[in-house]
Parts: structure tokens; C-alpha cells; sequence
């Protein structure tokens, strides 16, 4: 397999712990490859690919992918374009990350918009796909069913799920909620899922997310980042709460039983044991890691980008775009 290509200088803790990871995962096995200057440090014997510009987190992403030419987020997604990668992994800015794919990369031929697909953990089960979770901020209906049929795809190669169920994300389950996106969105849904693009269950609601009612979730990228961050911020809050009472010395028998299984559970939720999000749509492998990323996130990124690889997820995809019009 062709080298992942790693943005060694993007993310809040580069260069020194994406840099770890990706000596982590050479160890594993997969191939990797280093963007960033000639002189970066700690590289060791790992492959580079040069690259002497980085975007910085708060820079316009359009802009900033169109002037910094030789930036490490071009320059990586240039490698997968040109065949000198099989894929692209970043914790840098995510904009400038689907930019550079988008623009370097192209789209695959049909994809409307590409969109994020992000696992959000689900405890005893496969996690739930959620996309769009911050590409497109404004959609048309048409996109939702062709982010449907993309997320669906995802879900049955990366988890295994034979028949994965797709849910829209409403205010209620009743075919007839929700706005005029949404209303539009169902029906064209609904005429997709009975031609066999994928299984449409019909609207799901924001509680259905971490629960196996459904596999994949598909809204707007404006209302699926704005879920995605309530999650994350409050699985947070609720396992920061449970430890400082468990810290608490009249509870230390009950809490020295319950660890364990605390720390299991803290496990599932850990956005670092995820691997990152995919970009769906781009004619690539494009993973978006969280901007805190450590090593052990980047590891992690890193396997589920060779996962990807391996499992064609771009070439299925084109055949699922092709295969089923009424999802284009």
C-alpha cells in the first residue's frame, strides 16, 4: 500500500505528537509519510514530503488553500491526486482539510457536495454515522439523499452492517415534521430508499443518535456540527460529574468497584479512540482528525484511513452514485 500522507504540522499539539503517532503506526505496519518542512525534527527515518507552509487554524480556508500552494495540507492532498499516497490525515484546520481535498482531489463524478461523516459512539453497539457534520452549512434536499446514500456506504464498509438503517434528523418522527428542507428532503429520501439506494427508516430525532435505532443520521452541516459539539461537550460534562463524586472519600468502596466499568465506558466515549471523520464525496481518502489530536488519536486516524484504503471506500462509492441516479 501506498504511504498515508501525515500533516506533521497541523493540529494545537504538533508537530511533536502527530509526529509520534505516525512513528507509532510504522511500527504497527502502515506505511506512512511526513508533509512538512525538510529540517522537521524527530522525523527519523520516516518518508517526506515537503511542504514549507502551514495553514494556521483561524486562516480563511478557501483562500488560504489558494495562496499557500506549498502548504502541508496542499501538498498532502497533491500526494493522493498524483498517486504518491493512498491517503491524506490531518488535525489541522478543517476547513482548509476538506478545501485542499476538494480542490486538489476533485470530486468523485456525481457527488454533488462531499460531505463529513463523523462515528458517534454508541455503548453495546456499532457507532452512528453523522454527516453532514460541518462541510455545507446551507443544503439542498437533493444533497441530503446523496449524503444518505454516500453515509450508507461508509457505514456497511467501515462497520460491517449489512443493511444500515438512515435516519433524517427532524423535531419529530412524523413524516410530516420538521421545515421545508427537511419535508422535501423526506419525500425524495423516501423514493430513493424504495428504488434500493439504501434502507430509509424515515425522521429520526437528536435523542436517537446514541442509541442502535439507527445507523446513519443525515442532516445539514450547520444543525450536524452544532449536534455533534452538544455531544462531545456533553458527554464531557456528565463523565467529569461522575468522577468527582466518585472521587469523593465516603464513596471510595463503591467507586473502587465501579472503575472499571467507568473506564470502560469513558473509553467508548473517547472522540481519540474514533479515528477522526471521513470526508465523503472527494475522489480520496481524506480524514479529519479532532484538533486536540495525541498520538494515540493520530494512531488511530491513521488505521482507519489505511481501513478505508483497503476497503475501496472511493470506488465504492463511485459505483453507488452511478448505480442509483434517484440519490444524485
Amino acid at each position: 500500500m501506498l504511504p498515508v500522507a501525515v500533516d506533521a504540522l497541523g493540529g494545537d499539539k504538533a508537530p511533536d505528537e502527530i509526529i509520534a503517532g505516525a512513528h507509532e503506526a510504522a511500527a504497527a505496519g502502515i506505511p506512512v509519510a511526513l508533509v512538512g518542512p525538510r529540517d522537521l525534527a524527530g522525523r527519523g527515518e520516516l518518508p517526506l514530503i515537503e511542504a514549507a507552509e502551514v495553514i494556521a487554524m483561524d486562516e480563511e480556508p478557501a483562500g488560504a488553500v489558494r495562496t499557500k500552494k506549498d502548504s502541508t495540507l496542499v501538498r498532502a492532498a497533491e500526494a493522493v491526486r498524483d498517486g504518491r499516497a493512498s491517503a491524506m490525515i490531518s488535525a489541522g484546520n478543517t476547513g482548509a482539510t476538506m478545501a485542499s481535498a476538494l480542490l486538489r482531489m476533485g470530486r468523485i463524478a456525481g457527488v454533488k457536495r462531499p460531505a463529513i461523516a463523523t462515528p458517534i459512539p454508541v455503548p453495546g453497539s456499532t457507532p452512528t454515522v453523522l454527516l453532514d457534520a460541518g462541510a455545507n452549512a446551507e443544503v439542498e434536499a437533493a444533497w441530503l439523499v446523496q449524503f444518505a446514500l454516500m453515509g450508507s456506504v461508509y457505514a456497511r464498509q467501515r462497520y460491517g452492517i449489512e443493511r444500515p438503517r438512515v435516519g433524517l434528523l427532524s423535531v419529530g418522527e412524523e413524516p410530516g415534521k420538521g421545515d421545508s428542507l427537511r419535508k422535501e428532503a423526506f419525500a425524495l429520501m423516501e423514493a430513493a430508499g424504495s428504488a434500493g439506494a439504501f434502507h430509509f427508516i424515515g425522521n429520526v430525532e437528536g435523542r436517537d443518535i446514541i442509541t442502535d435505532r439507527v445507523d446513519v443520521v443525515v442532516t445539514d452541516g450547520f444543525t450536524g456540527n452544532v449536534a455533534l459539539k452538544t455531544l462531545e461537550g456533553s458527554m464531557k460534562a456528565i463523565v467529569k460529574a461522575l468522577f468527582a463524586v466518585l472521587g469523593k472519600p465516603e464513596y471510595k468502596t463503591a467507586a473502587d468497584a465501579l472503575m472499571p466499568g467507568m473506564l470502560e465506558l469513558y473509553g467508548t466515549f473517547d472522540p481519540e479512540s474514533t479515528g477522526g471523520a471521513i470526508l465523503l464525496g472527494v475522489d480520496g481518502v481524506c480524514i479529519i482528525s479532532h484538533g486536540s489530536s495525541s498520538r494515540r488519536a493520530m494512531l488511530n486516524g491513521i488505521r482507519v484511513a489505511k481501513e478505508m484504503v483497503e476497503a475501496d471506500m472511493v470506488g465504492r462509492i463511485r459505483e453507488a452514485v452511478a448505480a442509483h441516479p434517484l440519490a444524485g
